[in-house]
């Protein structure tokens, strides 16, 4: 394990004012969103939409990474060029999700284990010599009558360990995802307390695998009530509970936090976001963010319209409203400007 080089690279992945770009949805949800925007899917319009992203000038003033699927990372910009080094040309760590899915856990109706630590090493040395420098395994939580169950969290937080391992080993940056998904009629204390028993979970088991976290980062959700709860806290409230959760249960060493949006709107992502990086040294580590939908809802509505540059700023400022939100300079008023 190569700790220096994952320190560093960890380090440039939450450099000051800028994020991750989630760019690795599969195949079938790439589609999915491609023709819920009246494009036809296939492997040339998945391309043709994301090289156009990645041809945005500018961005990487903002965004620090891109996670691509394992289409994405074998596909070629219209010059030829392969996408990976086009990122790395401007400063852009290529990442690469890694996983293969959450499916059904045995003996647990309605709960997830994500799957994919089968050959799992010598895909990473593969993507590694791609030119990827970090990786994403996401884990999926959901809060329901009886569930999580202890043998979710305990799997979950099981692989999750044991890929980060591993993708260490291969001098891939891990980014650890347990999600508690937004789905669900339960209150907000109740996504507190079930993201502090799988990130409690989880960290037990990166310990127990020689997990180096100062050269590892975490992509959590934000404790928010559940979207058919009744009762919504404000964005101030979501704030304090997320960094009241993280502190009490994320070890202190980890070299930085890149928050997921989960189903928020643009906006109110950007505002927690903003909120948790103005509060005055409650939290130990970069605040950051990994958005996927947060960043690229609008302009993949923009491009498929046929506006190419267009949707290259929307991008652009959903980037840089979220870059302003790393210092807790965003305001409401920016986002008309």
């Amino acid at each position: 394990m190569d700790t220096q080089l994952l320190e560093k690279t960890a380090r440039e992945l939450v450099a000051a004012g800028k994020g991750i770009l989630a760019a690795d949805e599969s195949n079938g949800t790439m589609s999915n969103r491609l023709e819920a925007v009246g494009v036809s899917a296939s492997p040339e319009t998945r391309n043709a939409y994301r090289a156009n992203l990645f041809s945005t000038i500018g961005y990487e003033k903002y965004i620090s990474g891109v996670i691509l699927f394992d289409e994405t990372i074998r596909q070629k910009m219209p010059d030829g060029r392969k996408i990976p080094d086009v990122l790395a040309s401007v400063g852009v760590h290529p990442g690469i999700k890694v996983d293969t899915g959450a499916k059904d856990l045995a003996n647990h109706d309605g709960e997830k284990i994500t799957e994919g630590l089968d050959g799992l090493r010598d895909r990473c040395k593969e993507y590694f010599s791609m030119g990827a420098r970090f990786a994403k395994w996401r884990a999926v939580i959901e809060i329901g009558s009886k569930k999580p169950s202890d043998a979710c969290v305990s799997a979950n937080a099981h692989a999750l360990a044991r890929y980060a391992s591993i993708c260490q080993e291969q001098g891939l940056v891990p980014i650890i995802e347990p999600e508690v998904i937004m789905a669900g009629n339960h209150d907000a204390q109740s996504c507190y307390e079930v993201t502090s028993l799988i990130l409690s979970a989880t960290f037990e088991q990166c310990l127990i695998q020689g997990v180096h976290l100062p050269g590892a980062l975490l992509k959590p959700n934000m404790i928010i009530a559940g979207t058919s709860c009744s009762k919504q806290i404000t964005r101030e409230e979501v704030a304090l509970m997320t960094v009241d959760c993280l502190t009490n249960n994320v070890p202190h060493n980890l070299a930085g936090i890149v928050f997921l949006s989960g189903g928020q709107t643009d906006e109110d992502a950007t505002a927690h976001l903003n909120l948790m990086n103005s509060m005055d040294n409650v939290h130990p580590w970069e605040l950051s963010y990994s958005f996927g939908r947060a960043l690229l809802a609008n302009a993949l509505k923009t491009w498929a319209k046929g506006d190419e540059k267009g949707s290259q700023s929307v991008f652009l400022h959903r980037s840089k409203m979220n870059s302003l939100a790393r210092t807790g300079d965003w305001d409401s008023e920016l986002e008309n400007n």
